[in-house]
Parts: structure tokens; C-alpha cells; sequence
């Protein structure tokens, strides 16, 4: 990669449903970014929100998801403005469009937390449903609700959904990106390259 395409002070926001591979596109993508040069830092929004919720007594991140929507709300914009003091050459953004609650899908990135983070880019990875089923399968690190290939189909749209809405609220573009069986390296290459062209927000 040429140094003169790295993006400079690009701040992506890299969505997906569970089991989509996301967090592992995203280590990748960044690893290849600083190697090429970019200082690039990646935030877990949940990771941030957790390390809040710990001191009201959260244990993890699946017992976090079942807080009320006013708790989850606050952890929400405390983690955000955590985030939106990083200055960093890119800024990469871990988090989930919308998180499922005993109220309903709450949305992970709701409108006041866009004003907050402001992003130059929009990204949200994908894969074929029954490739999402496989892998939630076998993850058996997590306590996952129970699921079936209708309702990832159903998060699948209700997502894209979301981040075309999110793109038109903040005007950052979006894009979405397959992670498919076998083409990892794919997904990371599309990513990269999001955030090695310059843009007119540079």
C-alpha cells in the first residue's frame, strides 16, 4: 500500500450482527493499516460499556444485554465520548447496530450517539445466513439466545436497514462488506481499503 493513500483521521464505525466475524475482519484490517504505516486504533464500544457497568455489579456482556433500555442508554454515551476524544490516524469503531432486550431491539448506535462520535465512514459486515448460524454454533464462549436461520435473516434486514438510515443522519457513506467461508481476506482488503483512499472529509 502506497503511504500517500493512507487515510488520515478516518473514524469508521464497523457494525454486524453476531457471528458475522466482525471483530476478527476489524484485528485484521488494523494490523495491516499500522504495518503499512497508519497509526490505527480500534475501540470495542461493548468493552467500554462493560468496564462501566462492572461497577454497578455486571458480570459480562450477556448479562449487560438485559439491563433496562435507561441503563444501557447511559453506559451508551459514557462509552461514546470515551471514544470521541481518541485522536489516532484512524479510529475504528467495534459495535452493534441494535442490541436485542427484553423491550425490543435498542439501537447500538442511536442518533445522539452519531452527533457524538461523528463518523468519516460507515461500515457493516455481512455473511450468508446459514454461514452465521454455523458459526454461532460453535461459539460456545458466549451465552447466546437462542436462534434459527429466519431471525438472522430478519437481523440481517432490519441492520441494513439501520445503516442506511445511520448514513443518512450523519452523511458519512456506508458500505456493506460479505465476510464469506473461506475469503477472510477479502473482507479485511474491502476494509483497508475503505480507510486508505483519501476522502473530501480528510
Amino acid at each position: 500500500m502506497e503511504e500517500n493513500k493512507i487515510h488520515c483521521n478516518a473514524r469508521v464505525v464497523v457494525v454486524g450482527v453476531p457471528g458475522v466475524g466482525k471483530t476478527t475482519v476489524i484485528t485484521k484490517a488494523a494490523e495491516r493499516l499500522n504495518q503499512a504505516g497508519s497509526n490505527t486504533k480500534v475501540m470495542v464500544f461493548g468493552t467500554l460499556m462493560l468496564g462501566e457497568a462492572k461497577k454497578m455489579g455486571v458480570k459480562d456482556r450477556d448479562e449487560m444485554r438485559k439491563l433496562s433500555v435507561d441503563t444501557q442508554r447511559r453506559l451508551q454515551e459514557m462509552a461514546a465520548k470515551d471514544i470521541s476524544v481518541v485522536r489516532s490516524a484512524n479510529v475504528v469503531i467495534d459495535t452493534h447496530l441494535f442490541i436485542n432486550t427484553r423491550q425490543g431491539r435498542y439501537p447500538g448506535m442511536p442518533q445522539n450517539l452519531l452527533d457524538i462520535l461523528s463518523p468519516t465512514h460507515l461500515v457493516m459486515i455481512s455473511a450468508d445466513p446459514e454461514e452465521i448460524f454455523a458459526r454461532r454454533m460453535q461459539d460456545d464462549t458466549r451465552n447466546r439466545d437462542l436462534i434459527s436461520i429466519d431471525s438472522i435473516k430478519n437481523d440481517l434486514e432490519v441492520a441494513t436497514i439501520m445503516i442506511a438510515t445511520s448514513s443518512v443522519l450523519t452523511g458519512a457513506p456506508f458500505m456493506i462488506i460479505l465476510n464469506r467461508k473461506d475469503r477472510l481476506h477479502d473482507a479485511v482488503s474491502e476494509l483497508v481499503e475503505v480507510m486508505s483512499v483519501k476522502g473530501e472529509r480528510d
